[in-house]
């Protein structure tokens, strides 16, 4: 892995205050780069609460391939969004 990249994972892993890390993200990501995680994260909540696909896809305007990627994430069963998704919601899986 990129040595920037695992430079930024831990800067991130480090920042535990909320205010700080909205900073941060201000800082380091344009605000349509912090748009587009904010979709991917809202598709991934959509995909995990058994919203279809095509139904995500028409409410955002975003094609099958992003959603389709973010099903496969949630289906691996070590999957990290999955387990956060299940704490927030619930303890299973919806899809």
């Amino acid at each position: 892995m990129d040595s920037n990249l695992e430079d930024l994972i831990k800067i991130f892993a480090k920042t535990a205050d909320e205010m700080q890390m909205r900073k941060l993200f201000e800082e380091v990501f344009t605000p349509s780069e912090q748009k587009d995680f904010a979709l991917r994260w809202n598709l991934m909540k959509d995909l995990y609460r058994g919203i279809p696909q095509r139904e995500i896809a028409a409410n955002h305007g975003i094609s099958l391939c992003k959603i389709t990627r973010g099903s496969k994430i949630l289906k691996q069963k070590d999957s990290y969004c999955r387990r956060i998704l299940s704490d927030r919601y619930d303890d299973h899986l919806h899809i």
